[in-house]
């Protein structure tokens, strides 16, 4: 699977190289939090018709002590609010996350701002269904106009059309399941990031190298393929 996500190169989305370089030694620390999902661009198979009922989703992120990266997240289902919990495996040296055996293929942060939002891209695969994703993460309830101006760029870029994509309903009642609201944001997350201050850093794109990120363009468009 994983060969024809690497190899389908030379799609959309430019960014520049000093951006995708400094953005790839993103610290997973800077990720672990609460933080609401407060949009979605989806290429599942019902998400077109589901879309307008779909609610703001909780995720709660934090490390293991094996340094893995686990996702715990709250969202409306068809029974009530639903809540699971996956842990995903770094791959590489790179700011990028994975579990095949639960159907994560590539869990990845495409911009973020360090602070208040991020845009997170997942390649899935369920039973005979692949599929991807983008979604807008945010700290706050409402997302700024420069989260949305970000998640909106990297959905079209990444081709993903109109009806694919969807602001979701402002009811937190699934998400507050998970997320204590009053809970701070861990740590000065911008402490994190050597040489910069609050008024000096801006949202950057891209945390991987360029060929990577043209190559989610190709892929995003189409289901993976069986190569191995």
């Amino acid at each position: 699977m994983r060969v024809v996500l690497l190899t389908a190169l030379l799609a959309l989305v430019s960014v520049p190289r000093a951006q995708a370089v400094w953005l790839g030694r993103l610290d997973p620390k800077q990720l672990l939090g609460p933080w609401y999902i407060l949009a979605v661009a989806s290429r599942e198979k019902n998400f077109m018709v589901e879309k307008d009922v779909k609610n703001v989703e909780g995720v709660m992120v934090t490390l293991t002590p094996e340094n893995k990266l686990r996702v715990q997240s709250s969202r409306h289902g068809l029974d009530g609010c639903h809540q699971s919990t996956m842990e995903l495996l770094k791959r590489d040296s790179r700011w990028v996350f994975e579990n095949p055996s639960l159907g994560v293929l590539d869990f990845r942060v495409l911009s973020t701002n360090f602070k208040d939002f991020a845009v997170v891209f997942t390649q899935l695969e369920f039973g005979d269904e692949a599929f991807n994703t983008v979604e807008l993460y945010s700290r706050t309830e409402m997302a700024s106009p420069e989260a949305t101006q970000l998640f909106t760029k990297w959905s079209r870029g990444l081709g993903f059309l109109s009806e694919q994509q969807a602001q979701l309903q402002k009811d937190l009642t699934c998400a507050n399941k998970i997320l204590q609201v009053s809970l701070p944001v861990p740590d000065p997350w911008l402490s994190r990031v050597p040489g910069r201050t609050l008024t000096q850093i801006q949202a950057v794109d891209a945390m991987t190298d360029e060929p990577e990120v043209r190559a989610l363009a190709s892929c995003s468009r189409r289901p993976l393929l069986d190569s191995e």
